[in-house]
């Protein structure tokens, strides 16, 4: 047992020393929901504050006579990936129903990025069973749509787009009473369509491949659509489902389990959720040093490492369930976690949490930010064609495909516009980052990377926006013991 509590206090007591700098986690939300502008696709508005990002793929849709004008591209490509853009949208939207009061000034700005998406899921969804799925400005490549049917169906897309505006509708209901109805309208509609057509999506495969299957999204939308309706219907679908329910050590794009199991503990009244708090406990212990269940390692700078490629999204989609698991658990007087022989407090799971938003904002052996420019040093190679290629206000002339690789791709210099808020894929298994536009597994930013940031780091800011995070000059550590 000794060994477990000296693991412990090496993980998050602060043994390096060293002077401390002080840095507001509100300038890290403010520039990661920033980001979101960047991701924008379609017509920009004329408040658009990212000079580099123009107007793109203005004719989407015209193919089949459907308006998909809009949304986001999902990382630092051109394509509009439906799935994990909403995904990205209940992450948004999550963060705004849990820290509203902690978002503070910044809540206007989540609105908008929230909108911005909610809108193209609107327009998506052509009819009850259809729902379309699929440098921008200079992109000349066809525009290839995709769609799920009842004859084709796609049960994950269409229950995490339930979810997105479920989430979506509930902090639209006291500011935009009509938005709001609609956004619930169409998130039964697209639930009702996920789960009377069952099957998996293959739609954006190989990009985007359905591993879980869509149990697992089903039980999110359903939460969610509680939450938003007060409606008993989805509480029973639930309850009566509960079976579906896995113990699991991830929480992503492809699998919701643990953001299922998360909402449903909360809404926990009786028994019949019983086994959603069991399977949400198992996620803690999975991920949580010092576990005896623990499944997930974490590189020697203690930064929880699940797979090599974009490892920071499963990262930070942790830490967000993991911060918001712990409130829950302190609304209901509940003291912790027990994992085999350790039990882990409440504030002992948000500590943890809070030590990967610290990593990634530079508490780390490179003494770097993974966050484009946020702090003294932080990713300039970006894999992103957006920001890798001149702005068209600097450069007006078109440039094609080819040229755009040759000249710029290849290019050894910082990308000409900075993605600010953008936090990239992260390092490998040993803290070794190659600031290296090639590399995307490490140097390219998703937007449900940044979502899932943004519903970490919202949990340690507090409602006056002083919260801060402390980085030490000559080593990497938080400062405080947990034990």
């Amino acid at each position: 047992m000794k060994w477990r509590v000296i693991t412990w206090v090496v993980l998050f007591c602060g043994i390096w020393g060293g002077a401390r700098s002080l840095t507001d986690y509100q300038d890290a939300l403010s520039k990661a929901i920033l980001f979101f502008q960047g991701q924008r696709s379609g017509k920009l508005p004329a408040n658009h504050t990212v000079e580099w990002r123009g107007d793109s793929a203005l004719s989407d849709g015209a193919i089949e006579n459907v308006n998909l004008i809009g949304g986001y591209y999902d990382a630092g490509d051109n394509v509009k990936f439906v799935w994990p853009m909403a995904f990205s949208i209940s992450l948004l939207s999550w963060a705004a129903n849990e820290y509203g009061n902690e978002i503070n000034s910044e809540l206007p700005n989540l609105l908008t990025a929230i909108k911005w998406g909610t809108n193209f899921l609107l327009r998506a969804h052509t009819s009850s069973t259809t729902l379309y799925t699929q440098r921008p400005e200079d992109m000349d490549t066809p525009r290839t749509l995709y769609k799920i049917t009842s004859s084709s169906p796609g049960s994950e897309v269409a229950a995490d787009a339930a979810a997105a505006l479920a989430a979506a509708s509930i902090l639209f209901k006291q500011r935009d009473s009509n938005y709001s109805a609609r956004l619930l309208r169409h998130a039964k509609l697209l639930f009702k369509f996920a789960d009377e057509y069952r099957g998996s999506y293959k739609g954006s495969c190989p990009f985007y491949c359905s591993y879980s299957g869509y149990q697992d999204e089903l039980l999110w939308g359903a939460a969610w659509l509680y939450k938003a309706s007060g409606d008993s219907t989805y509480l029973n679908y639930v309850s009566s489902n509960e079976g579906w329910s896995q113990s699991v050590p991830e929480f992503s794009w492809d699998n919701k389990f643990a953001g299922a199991q998360t909402l449903l503990a909360r809404a926990r009244k009786s028994t019949s959720l019983s086994k959603y708090k069991t399977d949400a406990d198992s996620f803690v212990c999975a991920l949580m040093p010092g576990s005896t269940s623990v499944q997930i390692k974490t590189t020697p700078g203690g930064l929880l490492y699940v797979r090599d490629s974009s490892n920071l999204q499963y990262a930070s989609s942790a830490s967000m369930v993991l911060a918001i698991y712990s409130k829950i658990l302190s609304e209901a007087r509940v003291d912790g976690v027990q994992c085999g022989s350790v039990k882990f407090s409440p504030s002992m799971i948000k500590d943890f949490a809070k030590s990967q938003v610290d990593y990634i904002l530079g508490n780390n052996p490179l003494k770097m930010s993974y966050m484009v420019g946020f702090g003294s040093k932080s990713p300039t190679q970006l894999h992103h064609r957006g920001s890798s290629i001149p702005s068209i206000r600097a450069s007006p002339a078109k440039i094609g495909c080819n040229d755009g690789y040759s000249t710029w791709y290849s290019s050894s210099q910082p990308n000409p516009n900075a993605h600010i808020g953008a936090v990239v894929g992260g390092p490998d298994a040993n803290d070794r980052f190659s600031d290296s536009r090639s590399d995307y597994s490490h140097s390219e930013p998703t937007t449900y990377m940044n979502a899932a940031f943004i519903g970490a780091a919202a949990a340690f800011v507090t409602q006056d926006g002083r919260s801060h995070l402390q980085i030490r000059a000559n080593g990497y550590g938080n400062g405080s013991c947990l034990v």
